[in-house]
């Protein structure tokens, strides 16, 4: 069999929450990390929703590719959809990535992209739209502002430039935690 990759652009890089091989920063063309989910679940409700990261049309992205082990492909799928597509605001796709590393080769990776036709979808909005909405929710997985911190500290860490990402950290850290 064939290697199994999975592509991670949000807190799939920070938190992956599942085993595997060996994690090597990727660019995918073709899509874009933006904050453009409504979270009901883990970083909001639905009175209250919080803004989370897809991948959306357009541009590229770098993240954070993930080589899973043969025998734990079914395990990391079920995994993965059940995070993933708790609200079936993502679609499961594979796409074409290119690893960073010496020989830059390309793998099939599943990722998850926004479902445009999905009630949670929030289109592009400006930054302090997304500041406004991210300031205070929480949900499940805890507030979207430690999401967003712990997103910007690792991107910074793998050195991947985000300039809302860095502006929203820079926004949320001048703010007292609520």
């Amino acid at each position: 069999m064939s290697d199994f990759w999975v592509f991670g652009y949000g807190s799939l890089m920070w938190r992956p929450g599942f085993a595997f091989e060996e994690a090597i920063p990727a660019h995918l063309e073709g899509e874009r990390r933006a904050f453009c989910i409504q979270s009901y679940v883990y970083r909001g409700t639905p009175e209250h929703p919080g803004l989370v990261l897809g991948l959306d049309k357009g541009g590229s992205c770098r993240g954070m590719a993930f080589r899973v082990a043969d025998g734990a492909r079914d395990v990391v799928l079920a995994y993965l959809r059940e995070r993933e597509l708790v609200t079936n605001s993502y679609i499961e796709v594979e796409r074409n990535i290119r690893l960073e590393r010496p020989a830059r080769d390309y793998v099939r990776a599943i990722t998850y992209v926004v479902d445009r036709t999905h009630p949670q979808y929030a289109g592009d909005l400006s930054r302090e739209a997304v500041l406004a909405q991210v300031r205070d929710s929480v949900g499940q997985a805890g507030s979207n502002r430690d999401y967003v911190l712990a997103t910007a500290a690792h991107l910074a860490g793998l050195g991947i430039e985000d300039p809302l990402l860095e502006w929203l950290a820079a926004r949320l850290m001048a703010e007292p935690a609520s």
